[in-house]
């Protein structure tokens, strides 16, 4: 006789790298960065109701691994994500990531996702919907300096949510600038390649700094940034690696995700821990104030947070529902009786 067959409880839905993509291109995009931008924003305005903690990171020469777990009491996410500069130039994703959500009330899981896409997807939205409430109102150009594997998301997510249209683009690898002129050539953008960083910022309104290198760095000076620019720092995400000349923090109004977080791993690094900075979610409920005047140096100190991970987790497990792109995985031992694990193995020996 075949063995029996696991019941429903056993079963978790799973989303496959190849699933992930059928999914975007079934939605378009620019959609999913939209929906993913109102998700995260829906849950920073309800910030007090979650759980919070720096990520647990376990750093190397080579990079780091992470794991960022939070809850809001009725679901519990978490995400394994590594960072590794290196792996480029072996062939290998700087970033890789997987993520699980699950019932708080039972403790079952029930999404297994891959987030390496679904990372990529919601950092972007982030950075838009923190843009959206701090950069100059009608900005149409940004500068893109550093132009990887986050570059594109960036660009399609300014569009979508606060209407860029052209990008400056530079990076020390050429190559890498051709590849993103590549890709987003013919998807309605200006698109303006840049020798230096200098020229790439000239005209911006919006600068997105997200190089992968694991050290300090000075990709931005203080004379390169001028009154009235929002700076989308995304490129620092962990000790010991940042883009930005500290005048420029100390010239500019700074805003976090998570200051425990940012103080440890963003910009802020290397400024005193009395660095005043304003956290999103104030800005969002109108507990703080965002942008203010045109002349106002906004800077988005942005390394990522757990929440962001959980409405991506959340965001995906909605529209499950209304999409097929996931395949059911036997992941939770279910026996007829929760005392009789063993029974269960036992009896499967029989079959």
């Amino acid at each position: 006789m075949p063995a029996p067959a696991p019941s429903e409880l056993a079963f978790i839905r799973f989303v496959s790298v190849e699933n992930m993509m059928k999914l975007v291109h079934s939605i378009g995009v620019e959609t999913v960065l939209k929906d993913l931008a109102r998700y995260i924003e829906d849950d920073f305005r309800r910030w007090e109701k979650f759980d919070k903690t720096p990520r647990v990171a376990s750093h190397s020469a080579e990079g780091v691994i992470e794991l960022m777990p939070t809850s809001d009491g009725e679901d519990y996410g978490f995400k394994y994500v590594n960072g590794h500069p290196k792996n480029t130039k072996e062939g290998l994703q700087t970033v890789t990531a997987f993520g699980l959500l699950a019932r708080v009330d039972t403790g079952y899981p029930e999404l297994l996702t891959e987030m390496t896409l679904l990372t990529a997807l919601r950092t972007a939205a982030t950075s838009a919907m923190a843009a959206s409430h701090l950069a100059p109102k009608g900005a149409r150009v940004m500068a893109m300096i550093g132009n990887g594997a986050q570059s594109e998301f960036q660009a399609l997510a300014m569009r979508a949510i606060c209407g860029i249209d052209t990008l400056r683009l530079y990076d020390i690898d050429r190559a890498a600038t051709e590849k993103a002129v590549g890709n987003l050539k013919g998807l309605g953008f200006d698109l303006v390649p840049c020798a230096t960083p200098e020229e790439a910022i000239e005209g911006a309104q919006i600068i997105t700094t997200c190089t992968a290198d694991k050290q300090y760095a000075t990709i931005l000076t203080d004379n390169m940034v001028g009154a009235g620019q929002h700076i989308n720092a995304i490129g620092g995400d962990c000790p010991g690696k940042t883009e930005l000349h500290k005048d420029i923090l100390t010239r500019s109004d700074v805003f976090v995700e998570y200051p425990p977080q940012t103080r440890i791993e963003g910009e802020i690094q290397q400024m005193p821990e009395d660095f005043s900075v304003t956290e999103m979610w104030q800005v969002i409920t109108g507990a703080a104030p965002g942008r203010v005047n045109d002349r106002q140096i906004t800077l988005f100190d942005g390394v990522g947070f757990a929440i962001e991970d959980f409405s991506a987790l959340r965001y995906l497990r909605d529209r499950l529902k209304d999409h097929p792109f996931y395949q059911e995985l036997d992941i939770i031992a279910d026996p007829d009786d929760p005392r009789d694990l063993f029974g269960m193995l036992e009896r499967s020996k029989q079959h």
